[in-house]
């Protein structure tokens, strides 16, 4: 357990370091050109961004992607997260609840966020690798039920577990495990990458086994090889991480490869986007939702309002980058 809760402090210092290299890096959202359309034949700050996804309505399209679940700073990131989420109207997922399970902290992830944040639709987390053998469906439950959940995503990260010195690495039976979670709670199911991207077959597979939504999670934002490989010191894993860096499926790629295989599909865009014009590039390839993690922990490290200017600017571009473009 003290192993588990010095992985996710880590990650969290990480993770914040690794934004101010990201900022100097190309992006794969460069690559993607909308189209300027010069007469919009609307009011450009006025019109309705909102929308539906999973039964809940969202003021704007956007989530604030699963992030911290373990270490204690964690309590007052989540604060900050959940009460600016509730102010904007927008989803929030939470980190994985693997160790709120099974300790008795919850490190802020108690009724008390659904106290922070009454209205919007909150999301339970925990890896896949976690459903065959630590949990019951009692305890998955426990998990939704834990933060008042409306939906539970479960996170898909087998290339990270690998990097770890006690990662999980035996990955067979899983998806029978989702499809039997997926049949067993009374809400939804999410599955989400972790940065390496979902490809359109294994997000069929995930549809039919049950699965409500898919949050593509690419490659070009917060790269966990990297946070694993400069966490660790057996030179082995850090071989492997820097030969596997570059590894995974750009979100633009994902997006656009699932939505043509899964037209109706719920669909969350995560994974480098940066600001409101990546997020209008990815609605337009088809996204329904935005997700962001690491671009929001600095702000949630700060206060709430840092957290809701974060979002008001995000929202601007947003705007711009749909009414000018066709």
């Amino acid at each position: 357990m003290t192993e588990i809760l010095k992985r996710k402090t880590d990650h969290i210092d990480l993770v914040l370091k690794q934004r101010l290299e990201l900022a100097a890096q190309a992006s794969p959202w460069d690559e993607v050109q909308l189209t300027h359309n010069a007469l919009p034949e609307q009011d450009l700050l006025r019109f309705d961004l909102s929308t539906e996804f999973l039964g809940k309505r969202l003021r704007l399209p956007f989530l604030i992607s699963s992030m911290t679940g373990g270490p204690f700073k964690a309590e007052k990131i989540n604060a900050h997260l959940a009460e600016a989420a509730q102010e904007i109207g927008i989803a929030m997922g939470v980190g994985s609840q693997r160790i709120a399970l099974l300790s008795a902290g919850s490190s802020g992830l108690t009724n008390h966020l659904r106290g922070w944040a009454p209205d919007i639709p909150l999301y339970a987390n925990l890896g896949a690798a976690q459903l065959r053998d630590d949990f019951s469906l009692a305890e998955i439950q426990r998990a939704v039920d834990m933060i008042a959940a409306d939906a539970l995503i479960i996170h898909l990260n087998c290339l990270q577990e690998l990097m770890q010195e006690d990662g999980d690495t035996d990955w067979r039976g899983l998806l029978a495990a989702i499809e039997t979670v997926c049949a067993c709670l009374d809400v939804p199911v999410i599955a989400k990458e972790v940065g390496m991207g979902i490809s359109a077959g294994t997000a069929k597979r995930l549809v039919n086994a049950g699965v409500s939504a898919i949050d593509v999670a690419g490659k070009g934002g917060t790269n966990f090889i990297e946070v694993e490989a400069g966490r660790t010191a057996d030179p082995r894993l850090r071989a492997l991480g820097e030969i596997f860096k570059d590894w995974g499926i750009a979100t633009p790629d994902a997006v656009k490869a699932i939505r043509a295989e899964l037209p109706h599909i719920p669909l969350i865009a995560s994974g480098g986007i940066r600001h409101g014009l990546d997020a209008a590039k990815a609605i337009k390839l088809g996204a329904n939702v935005i997700a962001q993690a690491g671009p929001v922990l600095q702000a949630a490290t700060e206060s709430t309002q840092a957290v809701l200017e974060h979002f008001e600017f995000m929202e601007d571009a947003l705007r711009i980058g749909l009414a000018c473009s066709e």
